[in-house]
This record gives structure tokens, C-alpha cells and sequence, in this order.
């Protein structure tokens, strides 16, 4: 588990003996899901999906009247909460538990200029919940990159996106009901432990596990459907130049794979910019190296967990920790970059509620997934998983092929091998593409911040918070420097930004740079001074001027070393909005050193 130097370790914490009273769930409303034929659910009475987290006795059944330690810490959280009994800020930590179906809400859509809407994105409700067991497989079967695939493969996969899209929309395996899935846990829908609370699984470790495991019951309905319990799906290759356009097989407007609602100026062969806020001319060859420098720092220069996966988030917690690099960039960015900006609310894949409903969005967050395989093989000995059991036990709610409610956690989506899955081998480029300094020789942040003013661009010490409607620059102090090769071993040097705080149906986007002097030329991911950006998808809440709250952390220490500055008492950071000027603000900038 991460833990930042000087500061209490984020572990869970079992409630002191004296709080640990009984204390029984409320017992949802019971219904019954009227089906229409031909697809049919057994007729028992719904059981809550919080009734119970499974045990080691009996843990492929569900009982109302069963409770574990995440209900009594829920429980103890609301009794307690509002009354200062309890002053440790872990001592009710505990894993995200599965949703309660019966309490789903319609979840929230919002834009500035469209204002709100509800949608009906609740999934079906069933009779009993099973815990997830791995699956028994004769091979490995393995995805795809999807601009190398052949006709026959094609065949297969077409034929089994018709059959799912033609599902009955009650049917929890159609094509509608699988977009919604994200629909649910994505726009608050869900709650985390309080009703004022709602579930989200991006800006936080719950990224990149939630994600696998909708993939895999999305592929695996996907087999049943043709007969084939060793089809796979194809990943997006957006990391490698002859990948980055659109894949030719989602542009077919007779094929179900084709959405009409993408951006209509980045149709093959444009290629993808895995920085994209806005259109920026650049060339074949320049945007070949940007994307494949972004690569680089988000998957080489982030070596911890806590950097690449995301920080932690437990149950009952209303804020959004914040997110783990890839999350950041380039998947959020690539959201944006195929959403259609001629709709409404940026559909289907510029907005979190109806990127499902694409079906490139399943081979893009395949290749996200991806990633988290690659970055575990990179060397380096802190590329490893958390071993926090708040993590490891926090647990979703999905159909299977079977039509089954599935319970599966975060430990059962560990290794894609043991869910029978892996991906076909394809050249890494970007290995080779660490970014350089723009200008060679030291630059310290006394010499930027002097030119800065010089250049009447105002130089914040200890203002916050700001307001991002302009470039701004902070003279930040470092605590510790000239480090030597075993400390920066043991931590590592991270730029955190604290309490970004911005509506959460604006589409923003800033970029971060650490001494970089040159107003007139923009520095891009290619450049060491780059230190990384923050990037956010339209979505909202259930509650009305709930903001998203989060935080951004990004590693330097090789920068420094990059830009030879290691030496230096201050670093002057550049903040520099790209999209939703004046529309996010930050509440303070620090550099701190964690461990893993």
C-alpha cells in the first residue's frame, strides 16, 4: 500500500472494540422483475446485493439476513458519522461493496448549455447474486490488435455484435443493457455507503479493475452468443503509430460496430492525439512523436501503484481521490477525441453515461487494460499491485453470459491469465521515446521566475486557490534536494496539485510544466519540461452542485534530473488551460515523497 512520507499511512483500520456493536442492514424493498418473453428470470423474491459479501463457508450464495464487516462498518459509519465518536479518518475505512439494485436511481447527465437530464440506466434485478469463481478454459485466448485482424475473425465478431444488439432490451446481455452498465456506475446512479455519497469508479484505484471486469463479461456474452468460448475481442492499438487512426472495422456505416456519433474530422486516416484538448495542425510525424512520448511518461516515469493505478478510494468516501496516469491521459483524452461535438451532451464517447453504447469503446478500454499488463513486466521492483484488502475486496455487480448477477472484487481481476485471457503480442515503440529537454543546461526556477515577471506574467507565492482562466506560474519550495540514486529509490519526488475542484459536467482540460521559460513556443509531451496534464469527461451527479473534488500527482523526479536542476531550492511550475478556462480551480501545489 502507498503511504506518503510524513503522513498517516492510508491503510484500513478495523473501528475500535467498543464501537464493533450488531448492527443489522435495512432491508430494501422486495420486487419482482416482470420479464418479457422469450428472456425469462426465475420469479423469487430480489435479495439486496449489500445483504452480504460472500464467506469462506458458503460464498456463492446470497442471504438477507447475512451481514459482514463492510455492513457493520457502514452502518457504524451512519449511525456514528454526524457525532465525532469516531476522530480517525481510516478507523470506518473499508471496501467499496457491490450496489444495491433496488436502491439504483436514474443516473444524471448535465451540460452548461443543454442543462439536465435523466437516464434510465439501471440494470435488471435478479432473484439471487453468485460470487465470481475463475473460469475453467483448455487455452489461453488471446485479443487481437484490431487494424490486423482478418475476414474471418471479423465474420465471427460481427455476428456475435449482431446477435447481442439484438437482444431483448430487458435481456441484461443486450447491447444496451452492457452500455448502461457504465452508464450506472459512472453518473450516480449508485451510491458508496451513504445516499448523499454516490459511486464512482474513475479518479481512483477503482479504474482499471472495474474496467477488466466489464470487459470480461462483455466478451465472454460476446462467445456464448456464436458458440465460441475461446472468442476474444480486438484492442484499439492507439499506442503504436500503424494503430493510432480509428480501426478500419468500426468505420463501416452497415457493420454493427459503426457508432454515427464520433467526431466526424477524425475518421481514418487521422490519427489519434493522445494529448488532445483542442485541434491542433500537426504532422503525421509530429503527432507520432507526441503521442509516443506520452506513453513514455505515463507508463515508464509512473512506478508505483498509487502513480499508475490511482489513489485509494473506500466506502463512504464523497470525494474522488484521483486518478492513476493512464486514466488520465491518454484514455481520457481519447474519449474526447472520438465524441461527437455536434451532439448535445458530446455523445456516445465524449460522455461518460453513453460511451458504452459505442462499440469502439469496448476495444479502447481494451487497450487500456492492456496497458496495466504491460506496466507490471516493465522493470522496476515497486510495478506491483496493492495489497490493500480495501482494494482487493471491493466488489462490483455485472450479468454474465448466463444471464447469472454476478459478484466479482478487485482480487478476482488481478491477472488476466487466470480469467483465461491475453493479448496478442505488437511492437511497444514508445519505450524508446523518453522525452528530452526542450533547451539544453540548467534552468533553475529562480532564473524562470525572474524571466516570468520580466515577461509581466505574475509569479504566485502562496495564493490560493486559483483560478485557471489564464497561464499561471507558482514558485514551488522543495523540502528535500540533490538526492542521492538510493533515496530517490526509496521515493519518489511527486508534484501533487490538491482540491481541484470544478462542476463535473465540464469538459476541462490543463497541462503541467516545470521550469519552462518559453511563452511563445508550446512545449508538447516530447519535451521534459512537460510534466503531464489533468483531463476530465463531462458527467454528473444525482445531487445538485456536487463539484468533483480531486487531486493530480505527478512524478519528477527524473525531470529534474532530465533538466538538471535536482539541486534547486524551488521548482516554478506553469499551468496553462487548454479547455474550460476560468471553469476549474486549484487549492494548493506542493511536492511530497512517497514510498511503496
Amino acid at each position: 500500500m502507498a503511504s506518503t512520507v510524513n503522513s498517516p499511512p492510508t491503510t484500513g483500520i478495523l473501528p475500535n472494540s467498543s464501537l464493533q456493536t450488531p448492527f443489522l442492514p435495512k432491508t430494501s424493498q422486495l420486487s419482482i422483475f416482470k420479464k418479457k418473453k422469450p428472456f425469462t428470470f426465475a420469479s423469487r423474491k430480489v435479495v439486496s446485493c449489500k445483504a452480504s459479501n460472500g464467506s469462506q463457508n458458503n460464498e456463492h450464495s446470497s442471504s438477507p439476513n447475512r451481514f459482514d464487516r463492510r455492513d457493520v462498518l457502514l452502518g457504524l459509519g451512519s449511525v456514528y458519522g454526524a457525532t465525532n465518536l469516531v476522530m480517525d479518518p481510516f478507523a470506518l475505512a473499508a471496501p467499496v461493496s457491490s450496489p444495491d439494485l433496488d436502491l439504483c436511481e436514474k443516473a444524471t447527465v448535465a451540460s452548461k448549455s443543454a442543462g439536465t437530464m435523466k437516464v434510465a440506466c439501471c440494470p435488471p434485478k435478479s432473484a439471487k447474486i453468485i460470487d465470481f469463481k475463475p473460469p475453467k478454459f483448455s487455452k489461453i485466448r488471446y485479443r487481437p490488435a484490431a487494424q490486423s485482424v482478418d475476414p474471418e475473425y471479423l465474420d465471427k465478431f460481427t455476428k456475435a455484435m449482431e446477435l447481442m444488439k439484438a437482444l431483448p432490451m430487458d435481456d441484461p446481455r443486450s447491447f444496451m443493457q452492457q452500455a448502461n452498465v457504465h452508464c450506472a456506475y459512472c453518473n450516480g446512479a449508485y451510491d458508496n455507503g451513504d445516499p448523499s455519497h454516490e459511486l464512482q469508479v474513475h479518479f481512483s484505484w477503482l479504474f482499471f479493475p472495474f474496467h477488466r471486469l466489464y470487459l470480461y463479461f462483455y466478451e465472454r456474452i460476446l462467445g456464448n452468443l456464436i458458440g465460441d468460448p475461446n472468442f476474444a475481442m480486438p484492442f484499439w492499438n492507439w499506442d503504436a503509430p500503424r494503430g493510432m487512426p480509428i480501426p478500419e472495422i468500426y468505420v463501416d456505416p452497415n457493420s454493427p460496430l459503426y457508432d454515427e456519433k464520433r467526431n466526424v474530422d477524425h475518421q481514418p486516416p487521422k490519427l489519434a492525439d493522445l494529448d488532445y484538448s483542442v485541434e491542433e495542425d500537426l504532422s503525421k510525424r509530429d503527432q507520432i512523436k507526441s503521442n509516443l512520448s506520452v506513453m513514455y511518461r505515463q507508463m515508464v516515469t509512473n512506478k508505483t501503484a498509487t502513480l499508475f493505478l490511482g489513489k485509494p478510494y473506500r466506502a463512504g468516501e464523497k470525494s474522488s481521490p484521483g486518478a492513476g496516469s493512464i486514466e488520465q491521459s491518454p484514455h481520457t483524452d481519447i474519449h474526447k477525441w472520438v465524441g461527437d461535438q455536434r451532439e448535445t451532451y458530446k455523445e456516445d464517447m465524449g460522455n461518460f453515461y453513453s460511451a458504452g453504447r459505442d462499440p469502439l469503446f469496448y476495444a479502447h478500454h481494451c487497450n487500456v487494460d492492456r496497458m496495466w499488463n504491460i506496466w507490471k513486466s516493465l522493470p522496476g521492483k515497486k510495478r506491483r499491485d496493492f495489497t490493500d484488502t480495501d482494494w482487493l475486496d471491493s466488489s462490483f455487480l455485472f450479468y454474465d453470459e448466463n444471464a447469472n448477477l454476478v459478484r466479482a472484487k478487485v482480487r478476482d481481476a488481478l491477472d488476466t491469465k487466470t480469467l483465461g485471457y491475453d493479448y496478442q503480442k505488437v511492437n511497444i515503440p514508445w519505450l524508446k521515446n523518453k522525452p528530452t529537454p526542450r533547451r539544453p543546461g540548467k534552468a533553475s526556477a529562480k532564473g524562470q521566475a525572474k524571466a516570468a515577471e520580466t515577461n509581466n506574467t505574475t509569479v504566485i507565492r502562496n495564493v490560493f486557490p486559483i483560478v485557471l482562466d489564464k497561464l499561471v506560474r507558482v514558485e514551488v519550495p522543495r523540502p528535500k534536494k540533490s538526492r542521492t540514486k538510493l533515496e530517490k529509490e526509496d521515493e519518489e519526488e511527486v508534484l501533487v496539485l490538491q482540491n481541484i475542484q470544478l462542476d463535473r459536467d465540464v469538459g476541462v482540460k490543463f497541462n503541467v510544466y516545470i521550469n519552462d521559460e518559453d511563452d511563445e513556443t508550446p512545449t508538447g509531451p516530447e519535451d521534459s519540461e512537460f510534466a503531464g496534464s489533468f483531463s476530465n469527461i463531462p458527467h454528473n451527479q444525482n445531487k445538485a452542485g456536487v463539484k468533483l473534488d480531486t487531486s493530480l500527482t505527478l512524478p519528477i523526479s527524473d525531470l529534474l534530473e532530465d533538466l538538471d536542476v535536482e539541486g534547486d531550492d524551488n521548482i516554478l511550475v506553469t499551468l496553462v488551460p487548454k479547455e474550460g478556462k476560468g471553469l476549474v480551480s486549484i487549492g494548493n501545489i506542493k511536492i511530497e515523497y512517497i514510498r511503496e
